[in-house]
C-alpha cells in the first residue's frame, strides 16, 4: 500500500466476497495508515463511487471482473485514486495502475520495515482505522468511524463475554461467510478471530444461495453467527425434507420436538435435571439433526443484525439447538447486549456486555423507550458528518439507537420496535408493525414477507409476498412457488403452481386461507386501531435484487412505500374501511 501512495487516513476500499486477501487488505490498509473500507459487493457503481469518494480513497482492492468492470465506470470521477488491485482472477487486460494480486505482494520488497514501523508507531489507540458504511433507511450511507480501541476493545470483551477460547487451550472455528462490510461479520470473523486465534474458514460466495450448509458440515464450526434469513432458510429447508419422510419418522420427529422444547423451556427458567425421554429425543433425533446441518460441535449457535421470530428461535430450541440473540449496531462496533447458555430468555437481546452501559430514555408507563447506549465501543463519529454525529451521541455520551425497548425485573433487554418505523396512525395510535407482521407470516405459512402500512392513515393494511423459487444468479425471485408453497396450496385444494395464477384468477382457497389467517391475527389485536383492514398480494416477493431488503436482508421499508405507492394509495382510495 505504501509503495502505491497510501496517504494517512485514506481509504483502502475493498469490493469483493470473503477470503483471505480480504482479511489481509483490511489489517495491511490500518498497519499502513489507511482507513480499512468494505463495500458491499451488491452495490451499484454509482454507490461504489459514493463509498470511494466519501473516504477518498488511494487504493480499491476488487475480487473479480464483474467487481472490477463497476470501478472502471467510476475511475474517472475518483481524482484520489492511485491504484486498484484484483486478487480473485487473474487480469484480462493490461491498464496503467491497475495491479494483480502477486505483482501488488512484489511491490512492498522496495519498502524497508524501518518505514512501516515508524507508522505503525506512530498510530494512536483513539484514531480512526476502520470505516463502515451503514446504509441508512433514508438518504445516503453514513461512514462509521472506529479506533484502534473500539475494534480491540471491543473484540476482546465481546468475546471474553461468550466465553471464546483461546487457542492455547483449544482450537475454536468459525465460517466466514456474511459480508465483511458489516460490522458483524468484520468482528466475528476479523477482530474476535485475531484475539483468540480462532480458524477461519472461508464459505463459496454463493453461500446464501444454497451451499452454506455443506461448507458447515464440512468444517463442523464451534461457534455460528447467522442473520435471521439465514436461521429461517435451515428451517423452512429442514422442514421441507422432515414432511418427505415416513409417518413413523415424522411421529418420533414430532415427539423428540415436543420434549425438546418443554426441557429448553424449563431450563431457561433455572430447571437444570434432563429426564430420561429428552436424553433417549438427544440420541434419535436431536445428535442427527445437529450432523445433517453440521452443527454437531456448535456450542455458540448466535443471531443478530434484524428481529427474528419466535417461532423460528422455538423451532430450533425444540431440536435442541438454541440460538442465542445479540443485538448491537454499527455505531457500537458491533455488540451491546449478547444472550449467553445461562442467561437466556426468548425474544430477549440477553443481557450488557460487560463494561457496556444501557439508558432507557425517556420510558413510558410500561417502561419502554428509547434504548441508548455507552461504553469503549461507541464510535468516534460519522466522517464529514458532524450534525448526525451530534444527532446520534447526547451531550452526555449516549449514543441514542433509535431503538424502543425495555428491561425485565432481571435486566434482560427486549426490542419492541423502531422509532422511525412506529406508524402513527391518524388516530395517533402508535403501531409497531413488526409484531404484527410476524403474526401474520406465522399464522399464513405461504407468506414470505408481510409490510404494514398506515402511518397518518385511518387504519392498516398490508402488503404481502408468496413465497418463490429465487432465481440463483440474479437474486431475483421468480413467479414459481417453493415446494413448501405448493404442498400449503394443495391441501387447501389449489392447483396452483405460480404466484401469478393465485393473483390472476384471485385463487378463492388461497385468498380465503389468508384472510382467515389474518382475521385470526385480529383476533389478538390490543385495540381496533391495531388491525389489519386490508390487504394486497404482490406479484413478486421482495429480495436485495430489486431493492426492498439490505443487505442483511432487512426490510426497507421507504423502498417498498415508494414502489408500491399506487397499491397502497389504492387501500385508502374509498373513504371507509371495510367492516
Amino acid at each position: 500500500c505504501l509503495q502505491l501512495g497510501l496517504e494517512r487516513f485514506h481509504g483502502v476500499c475493498i469490493l469483493g466476497f470473503n477470503s483471505a486477501e480480504w482479511f489481509i487488505a483490511d489489517i495491511g490498509a490500518i498497519l499502513a495508515g489507511g482507513l480499512a473500507v468494505g463495500i458491499y459487493t451488491t452495490n451499484s457503481p454509482e454507490a461504489c463511487h459514493y463509498v470511494a469518494e466519501n473516504c477518498s480513497a488511494n487504493i480499491l482492492v476488487v475480487e473479480n471482473q464483474k467487481q472490477l468492470q463497476k470501478i472502471l465506470e467510476i475511475q474517472h470521477k475518483l481524482p484520489h485514486l492511485k491504484a486498484i488491485i484484483q486478487y480473485g482472477e487473474e487480469l484480462k487486460e493490461k491498464r496503467p495502475n491497475l495491479y494483480s494480486w502477486s505483482e501488488f505482494m512484489d511491490l512492498g520488497k522496495d519498502i524497508p520495515d524501518t518505514q512501516l514501523h515508524e507508522i505503525i508507531e506512530s498510530q494512536k489507540p483513539n484514531q480512526c482505522c476502520t470505516l463502515i458504511y451503514t446504509s441508512g433507511t433514508t438518504g445516503q450511507p453514513k461512514g462509521v468511524m472506529l479506533s484502534h480501541d473500539n475494534l480491540t476493545w471491543t473484540a476482546s470483551a465481546a468475546g471474553r463475554f461468550i466465553m471464546l477460547t483461546d487457542a492455547n487451550e483449544k482450537q475454536e472455528r468459525v465460517v466466514s461467510y456474511l459480508p465483511l462490510s458489516h460490522i458483524a461479520a468484520q468482528m466475528s470473523d476479523i477482530w474476535s478471530a485475531m484475539t483468540f486465534g480462532v480458524q477461519v474458514f472461508f464459505a463459496q460466495p454463493d453461500a446464501l444461495k444454497g451451499t452454506l450448509v455443506d461448507t458447515l458440515r464440512e468444517v463442523r464450526p464451534t461457534a455460528f453467527l447467522g442473520v435471521p434469513r439465514v436461521w429461517e432458510k435451515m428451517e423452512e429447508k429442514m422442514k421441507s425434507i422432515g414432511a418427505k419422510s415416513s409417518a413413523l419418522r415424522r411421529k418420533v420427529a414430532s415427539w423428540a420436538k415436543g420434549v425438546g422444547l418443554q426441557t429448553n423451556l424449563k431450563r431457561m427458567n433455572g430447571y437444570s435435571d434432563v429426564p430420561v425421554n429428552f436424553r433417549l429425543a438427544r440420541h434419535l433425533v436431536y445428535k442427527k439433526v445437529r450432523k445433517a446441518i453440521g452443527l454437531d460441535r456448535c456450542t455458540k449457535c448466535y443471531t443478530g443484525a434484524a428481529p427474528i421470530t419466535r417461532e423460528t428461535l422455538e423451532f430450533f430450541l425444540s431440536l435442541n439447538i438454541p440460538v442465542f440473540e445479540l443485538y448491537g449496531m454499527s455505531e457500537s462496533s458491533g455488540p451491546h447486549t449478547i444472550s449467553l447458555p445461562h442467561a437466556f430468555k426468548l425474544t430477549s437481546c440477553g443481557k450488557e456486555v460487560t463494561g457496556c452501559r444501557t439508558l432507557i430514555h425517556k420510558p413510558d408507563g410500561d417502561g419502554n423507550g428509547e434504548i441508548c447506549f455507552s461504553g469503549r465501543h461507541i464510535f468516534m463519529g460519522y466522517l464529514n458528518m458532524e450534525e448526525k454525529t451530534k444527532e446520534a451521541i447526547d451531550e452526555d455520551g449516549w449514543l441514542h439507537s433509535g431503538d424502543l425497548g425495555k428491561h425485565d425485573k432481571d435486566g434482560f433487554l427486549y426490542i419492541t420496535g423502531r422509532i422511525k418505523e412506529l406508524i402513527i396512525t391518524a388516530g395517533g395510535e402508535n403501531v409497531p408493525p413488526v409484531p404484527i407482521e410476524d403474526a401474520v407470516k406465522e399464522a399464513v405459512p405461504i407468506i414470505s414477507n408481510a409490510m404494514l402500512v398506515g402511518d397518518k392513515a385511518k387504519f392498516l393494511a398490508m402488503l404481502l409476498t408468496l413465497k418463490c423459487n429465487i432465481d440463483v444468479e440474479t437474486g431475483e425471485p421468480g413467479d414459481d412457488l417453493t415446494p413448501e408453497a405448493i404442498e400449503y396450496c394443495q391441501k387447501l385444494g389449489s392447483k396452483a403452481t405460480k404466484v401469478s395464477e393465485i393473483i390472476s384468477s384471485k385463487d378463492k382457497a388461497i385468498y380465503g386461507a389468508i384472510q382467515k389467517g389474518i382475521s385470526a391475527v385480529n383476533e389478538g389485536a390490543i385495540s381496533n386501531a391495531q388491525k389489519v383492514q386490508k390487504w394486497v398480494l404482490l406479484e413478486k416477493d421482495f429480495s436485495l435484487f430489486g431493492g426492498e431488503l439490505g443487505p442483511t436482508m432487512k426490510l426497507k421499508r421507504l423502498v417498498v412505500a415508494q414502489k408500491y405507492e399506487d397499491q397502497i394509495a389504492q387501500f385508502y382510495a374509498e373513504a371507509d374501511p371495510p367492516t
